[in-house]
């Protein structure tokens, strides 16, 4: 063989065994990869990251957390309340009415013991109900001389009670109140009364605005506004809530939802003042409230509506005179050059010629009950007759 040849065949022969070799270590890799694959694969999906989970909610922008929250807002309020509320504290501030001195909270006796004086603040409460502090205070102080106790009142009979509490208002009704609270309070609350708004409103006779004011005067604790014959007037009159209200109840939920629960115990006491001396209910005096600029109601139902005044009286009937004037001016010979002059004796003579009639008919009047009863005495009388036949009888006479 040639030396080329054997030289060719030894190099194919070492290509062939480094290819086998490259393939080798090839597969011997694939397999140590598929094997490391199969042991810990490394590109697996983990499907945990599609698992559903619950969102923190979202908070919404009213809500007190709010960081970016302003107080109020969105809340409706009544224009210039603040200021309206600082003048009434300052016409406040003499406690000059019946309120302050004769209310609920002083109509109990400081010296009794709790039960009694709480006792004391609800029957107070429960007799104020349409009448005036005056005469709910002179009830309650003849109520304590007889002995305002849960044992007294079950002892006294109806007709004593009534007598005591007498003449507040709706006081027979009252009486068969008291009486059946009183039972309750014995029977199941040990002679004390309840500690909830809603447990004294299941008490027969007693309210919401009595609840809410019992509450605090009972037990210093303020769980509403309460709102009687005054406050309701008076929110509505300045325009403290925000669609006009039929009911107490209604003024009072509409109040809650604006202003501030630090003023609930203060806004009663201060309207129920104002209300008694200065905001009236017919006749208000404007002109000395102190928020007379502010108030929507300023100078409005000063006059009751069913009454009018003696000016408007004298205009109408002077217009009516006036419009008498140019048939009476026939019986007037001489017309006089100051009109105002002629004005002023036309209504004198219009008015004695009115009075003059009146009399004459009052005269005549009397004439034909006299005539009336001599006819039915038996005596035969002529009647009267009209002035028309009188002429004509007359005329007839002088023709004959």
């Amino acid at each position: 063989m040639p030396r080329k040849n054997a030289n060719s065949i030894e190099a194919v022969g070492n290509i062939v065994k480094k290819s086998t070799k490259a393939t080798k270590q090839i597969v011997s890799e694939n397999v140590k990869e598929s094997d490391d694959l199969c042991a810990k694969p490394k590109h697996v999906l983990d499907l945990n990251q599609f698992k559903f989970e619950k969102k923190p909610p979202v908070k919404i922008e009213f809500e007190n957390d709010s960081p970016g929250k302003e107080k109020g807002k969105g809340l409706w309020e009544p224009n210039n309340w603040k200021d309206f509320l600082i003048n009434l504290r300052i016409m406040r501030s003499n406690n000059d009415a019946p309120v302050d001195t004769m209310g609920c909270h002083m109509s109990m006796d400081e010296n009794a013991p709790p039960k009694v004086i709480r006792y004391q603040s609800l029957i107070s409460l429960m007799l104020s109900s349409q009448t005036k502090d005056q005469v709910t205070f002179a009830a309650m102080e003849r109520l304590r001389a007889r002995g305002l106790t849960i044992d007294n009142v079950l002892k006294m009979s109806d007709e004593e009670l009534g007598k005591l509490i007498y003449p507040v208002g709706f006081w027979k009704t009252k009486v068969q109140y008291i009486k059946k609270t009183t039972q309750t309070l014995k029977d199941q609350y040990d002679g004390d009364i309840p500690d909830t708004a809603e447990k004294l409103c299941k008490l027969t006779g007693v309210g919401p605005k009595m609840a809410h004011i019992c509450m605090k005067v009972a037990w210093n604790k303020v769980t509403g506004i309460g709102v009687d014959t005054h406050v309701h007037r008076i929110s509505n009159r300045i325009g403290w809530v925000k669609k006009p209200t039929a009911t107490p109840e209604d003024t009072r939920k509409s109040l809650q939802t604006w202003l501030p629960f630090d003023l609930w115990s203060e806004v009663n006491h201060l309207m129920v003042g104002f209300g008694q001396t200065i905001c009236l209910p017919v006749g208000p005096m404007c002109h000395e409230c102190l928020n007379r600029d502010i108030c929507p109601s300023s100078d409005k139902g000063r006059k009751s509506p069913n009454k009018k005044s003696p000016k408007v009286l004298k205009e109408v009937k002077a217009e009516k005179l006036d419009h008498v004037l140019p048939t009476s001016l026939k019986d007037f010979e001489e017309t006089p050059t100051d009109p105002s002059k002629s004005n002023i004796d036309i209504k004198i003579k219009t008015e004695n010629s009115v009075t003059e009639n009146l009399a004459s008919e009052i005269k005549d009047t009397k004439v034909d009950i006299e005539l009336s009863k001599k006819s039915v005495a038996g005596q035969n009388v002529l009647k009267r007759k009209s002035p028309r036949i009188a002429k004509q009888n007359i005329k007839t006479k002088k023709e004959a």
